[in-house]
This record gives structure tokens, sequence and C-alpha cells, in this order.
């Protein structure tokens, strides 16, 4: 055993003196939190919006105001027809434009004149797009006698529209635990695999592996530290959701951390594969961005809904380990669901877990 402890301090000495190493692993998560939570997101806010006075009235004037008053919508400017609106959209100096058409009433409705509204936006983003027209639609559309708008509510309320565990429409929520999955297993995984291949070029794999401790006591020491890292970051990262992000932990802390350990495991047994496949450094990055980056990336879910992919897409995205724990979280964290609501993601981890943890062993024994 104090062998064992001594290669694991050993280890971790060896990270710990090499500051590059220690950036990555810190800095990469307090970057990327501040980036999804500030830079990169789809939150609607200081939206350019140009107005058409051609037709305004009392009634329509108090629906601008309303708008202007959110803090979604910045109006820019005011302009006499919509063909002086659509120029400003194509010169990229504004959004939207907001046209009002008045029109009577449908009686028994309160007395006066009612309004249609024509929303010209620009589309060359289209999430964006239906985004904005939502909240402007809702805005637009609230009766102005039931209560002050200072702080418009983004789609409206009353019995159409109810939105669970995030009725604020916050970005946040949804990429704190996608950014979760894709540090923990890039660390995880990249890291150990670099780690080992690292003694294999020095040529120091084969001291270690005929010194008195056994060879798989010397790969399990080398994951440990990587293992309590991989903890810290994850620390790291929900005290800045919590604090930082204001994205709420509604569920067990206990559930969070213990499906969130058996990730880290399943990321580890993945970085032990892929330095069994890799003889240098270079060849184990490669793997590592091939196999790890690009599908965490573009098919766990993190950006894009698994749903809405192609068929084919969706069976590839079924063997992406990411998919299941980003769902786990979004599930534990925002929505503070039981154990038993994550069964089935947990059951896939857990399977996956024991498969890579196998194959890896086994090639590791074939090569020693």
């Amino acid at each position: 055993m104090k062998q064992f402890l001594s290669f694991v301090i050993k280890e971790a000495k060896h990270i710990l003196r090499d500051k590059r190493t220690m950036l990555i692993l810190f800095g990469m998560p307090v970057v990327l939190m501040f980036l999804f939570g500030f830079a990169i997101t789809t939150d609607v806010k200081n939206v350019r919006t140009v107005v058409v006075t051609s037709q305004m009235d009392h009634q329509t004037q108090q629906a601008i105001e309303r708008l202007a008053q959110s803090e979604y919508f910045l109006v820019t400017q005011t302009v006499n027809t919509p063909r002086e609106a659509e120029r400003l959209i194509r010169s990229q100096k504004a959004d939207m434009a907001l046209i009002a058409h008045t029109q009577p009433r449908p009686l028994p409705v309160l007395e006066g004149r009612g309004c249609a509204w024509q929303i010209m936006v620009d589309g060359s983003d289209p999430n964006m797009a239906q985004q904005w027209t939502t909240y402007a639609q809702a805005i637009l559309t609230q009766p102005t006698s039931s209560k002050s708008y200072s702080r418009p509510t983004p789609v409206g309320e009353g019995p159409s529209v109810r939105l669970l565990y995030n009725p604020q429409m916050r970005s946040a929520y949804n990429f704190v635990p996608a950014i979760m999955g894709m540090l923990l297993m890039l660390i995880c995984a990249m890291m150990t695999s670099i780690s080992i291949v690292r003694e294999k070029e020095r040529g120091t794999m084969e001291v270690l592996l005929v010194s008195p401790v056994r060879p798989l006591m010397v790969i399990i020491a080398k994951a440990v530290p990587y293992l309590v890292l991989a903890f810290a970051i994850l620390i790291t990262i929900l005290l800045m959701a919590r604090f930082v992000l204001g994205v709420p932990l509604a569920g067990s802390l206990f559930w969070i951390l213990a499906v969130s350990t058996l990730y880290i495991l399943l990321a580890l047994s993945l970085g032990l594969l892929i330095s069994n496949v890799a003889q240098t450094q270079l060849v184990a990055l490669l793997l590592s961005a091939m196999v790890l980056l690009m599908p965490v990336v573009m098919l766990s879910g993190m950006l894009f809904p698994v749903e809405s992919m192609p068929t084919v897409l969706q069976w590839l995205s079924a063997i992406v380990p990411p998919r299941y724990y980003i769902q786990a979280m979004r599930k534990l964290m925002i929505m503070g669901v039981g154990i038993g609501d994550v069964a089935q993601e947990v059951t896939v981890l857990a399977a996956m877990t024991a498969i890579l943890l196998a194959i890896a062993l086994k090639k590791f024994k074939v090569r020693i």
C-alpha cells in the first residue's frame, strides 16, 4: 500500500509541477463557464428594433413603450415607411422592425381601435429570429390594464403558456450541464491518455512496470490524481454555476456527485483505452480530438437537440457517453428529479464504464 501511495504522490507532484497542465485543468473550465454563461448565449437581450410610425395611436404607443422598457428590446430608431425599416435591416443597423396596422376591435371588446402588428425580422439566424418574434408578440399582445410592464415576462402570462424549470428562458440553464459533460470527458480522458503515453515515449513505462508494484496498480496510481482533479473541477463548475451564473441546483447534491463520479470513471477508462492504442502524445491528442471533442460538441445534445438530428446521427449519438450524462445533469440540477428518474441514463453510463474498462485492461495486459 505504501508503494502504491508513493506512485500516487509521484504522479501528483509531476502534475503540479507542470504549470501548463495546471493552467489547462483549471483555466479552461473558468474560461468556458464565462464564455457560455455570458458571451455564447441564446438569451434575447438588446435586440435593435425600428418602429414604423405611419399608423400610430395611443394604444400603439403604449405597446411600443412596454417593449422599450423591457430588457429584451432596444428601440433605436423610428421611420415613416416599412421600406425604410427594411433598408435598415439590410444594412445591419437593426435586427427587427415593428409595423402597426390599426383596425377596428371586434365587439364586445373594450372601446377604441385595435392594432394588428407586422414584425419584420432578420432571418439569417432562424433560431434567434424565432425567439425575437415570440418575445415581441408576447409583450405587444399583453393587455394594457393588467399590471405594470416595467419588466415583462418573455413569453407572457396566462393559461396558454406555462414554462417549467426555466421561466426566464436563460441559456445558462442549458449550457452548464453541457459544459460539465464536455470538460470532465476531455480532462479525464485526454490527460490520462497523454500521461501514460508520455511514459512510453520517454521509456520510463518499462521501469515502472518492473517495479514491485503490480502493473494494474501503476495504472490506477496514475489515474487517481486526475480523479481528484476532476472532482476539484466539478466543484468549481458547480460553485460558478450557482453563484456566478445563477443556475439552480434543484436536485440532490449527493446524486449529482454520485452520477458525476460514475461519469469520471467512464472518462478515465476511455483515457486508458486511448493510451493503449497510441504510442506518442501527438497520436493521443489526435485520437482524443476525433473520438471526444467533435462527438461531444456535435452529437451529445450540448448545442443541438438530439431529437432534431437525422436518424443516422441519432443512432451515432447513442454511443456518445456525454449525451447521457448531460441529460441526467439537466434532470437532476434543473428539474430537481430523484435518482429514479435518471435510472436509464445511469444504467447506460454504468454499462459503458464496465465495457470500456474491461477492454482497456485486457489490451493493457496483452501489451505487458
